[in-house]
């Protein structure tokens, strides 16, 4: 287990259309979804990675998501919705996902809420999985990628920061077992069994 890539972005805009629903008008809203990779350590502190910001405090960041990480091994996944999609072929570097760490070996049915990860000297707890809104789906180019995040359960998840430290690609993960009560993949089914509720 270990770190692919950490990535920042500065807050910048993008374009959505708020539903589904063709007649909405595009928007230009703020956003600090387009994280690039950067090379070397960076300084982690209760609020987040230095460099790195969130538009939208209510929804992003603060102390229980100061981090976001996601998994590496679901970037093929995305890559074939969007050819399917899209009807191209286009790469996703680290940072596609909006995510500060791009991470290899740990997935949401390996992680609990509680968790530890010591990672490089930052020491950080496993919070909740994200819940995708419609600025992903902008972000990814197709309008239903926020359900199909929701229905493959490929959330990533967020951390709270216990120690402030430096992270940098290729430092190795260190799992520590919180309660174990409830996993990232048990919450992600939850919300798939509460849409489908809401579609009956």
């Amino acid at each position: 287990m270990k770190v692919i890539s950490v990535n920042v972005g500065a807050i910048g805009d993008l374009f959505v259309r708020p539903s589904e629903h063709i007649t909405e008008p595009v928007r230009r809203i703020a956003t600090g979804i387009h994280k690039q990779s950067v090379a070397g350590a960076v300084r982690v502190n209760r609020l987040g990675l230095e460099g790195d910001e969130q538009a939208d405090p209510t929804v992003h960041g603060g102390i229980n998501k100061a981090v976001y990480a996601y998994p590496s091994e679901h970037y093929g996944f995305w890559i074939a919705q969007r050819l399917a999609a899209l009807k191209r072929e286009e790469p996703l570097l680290p940072g596609a996902m909006g995510e500060n760490l791009t991470l290899q070996g740990l997935l949401e049915k390996d992680i609990w809420i509680g968790d530890w990860l010591r990672i490089g000297t930052a020491l950080l707890e496993v919070t909740e999985p994200r819940q995708p809104c419609f600025k992903f789906n902008a972000k990814m180019g197709f309008s239903h990628a926020s359900k199909m995040m929701v229905q493959a359960g490929n959330s990533g998840f967020y951390l709270r920061v216990i120690e402030p430290g430096e992270i940098a690609a290729g430092d190795a993960l260190m799992l520590s077992a919180g309660p174990r009560e409830t996993s990232i993949s048990q919450i992600n089914e939850r919300r798939l069994k509460g849409r489908q509720r809401d579609l009956f």
